[in-house]
């Protein structure tokens, strides 16, 4: 499809899209948009094409097919920074030559060329974000020493450096406590309320989300299904997605998916409960 499709108000537009490696279709045909203020989930079995996707939106790998609009303008490349991207949680090594706010600054002036320079202007958008991630109290320490929640923290508010109107987050809430999850989402969540933007958020766990996600992308099996998170985690839909009977149970407030194949049991997308041999 060309790149003239309407835009329709959508912050995130993809058309027609399909992506191919190493000989192998991982999925073809997907269309989806993301409106202001709109947060999808995207799940899947580990080797599905998830991290691809948020790739080839920030213009770093390109699609074997079709078109993506991201605010308006189709992506050509990267260093689009009308998106905000927010990474794994991993540990930075210990003796990281950075202090918190430095992070944060990468996002407000790290595109510039030639030294850094302070601006006030700059100083005064990094100690905003500082406040508004909550990372006043170890701002100032040296980044390696922080803890993975903090360290996370610091991450978010870098990708809100611009006031993204899209954010792209990849697996944020992985190796993280349950009050650190529940803290880098309540920072996610306040920024596309507050600021309208849409979010597409890579995951293997969507409890953590459950009551805040408003559509499901599942890419599984070379296909995908895309709803609510009623229409999509049903026991009929997820045995029609992978070929294999599949069971979504609810246990408390939380919801399990029985015998979905995945390539790597420990990083399943609900919970270590399941059944099934590699994924196909």
């Amino acid at each position: 499809m060309s790149g003239t499709a309407d835009f329709s108000g959508a912050v995130l537009q993809i058309r027609g899209a399909a992506l191919r490696r190493e000989g192998r279709e991982l999925w073809a045909g997907l269309d989806l948009d993301v409106q202001p203020g709109e947060l999808v989930a995207v799940l899947g079995p580990s080797g599905s094409g998830k991290t691809t996707l948020l790739r080839s939106i920030l213009g770093l790998e390109p699609l074997s097919a079709g078109t993506i609009t991201v605010d308006g303008r189709p992506v050509h490349g990267p260093g689009n920074r009308t998106i905000g991207y927010i990474p794994q949680s991993r540990p930075l090594p210990r003796d990281t030559a950075l202090r918190g706010r430095d992070l944060i600054a990468l996002g407000v002036n790290g595109h510039r060329f030639g030294l850094p320079i302070p601006r006030r202007a700059d100083a005064a958008r990094v100690a905003t974000l500082v406040d508004e991630v909550g990372a006043a109290a170890f701002a100032d320490r040296p980044i390696g020493i922080l803890s993975g929640g903090e360290q996370q923290r610091l991450r978010v508010g870098q990708a809100l450096a611009d006031d993204p109107a899209l954010l792209l987050c990849d697996e944020p809430l992985t190796s993280l406590d349950l009050a650190n999850q529940q803290a880098v989402i309540g920072l996610i969540d306040r920024h596309r309320r507050e600021r309208d933007a849409g979010v597409l958020l890579v995951t293997h766990d969507i409890n953590p989300l459950l009551g805040k996600v408003d559509r499901i992308l599942y890419i599984a099996n070379g296909r995908f299904t895309l709803g609510t998170p009623g229409e999509v985690l049903r026991s009929d839909v997820l045995t029609d997605l992978y070929g294999a009977h599949v069971f979504v149970l609810r246990a408390g407030d939380r919801l399990v998916v029985v015998g979905a194949p995945d390539a790597e049991a420990s990083h399943h997308h609900h919970d270590s409960h399941h059944e099934g041999g590699a994924h196909a």
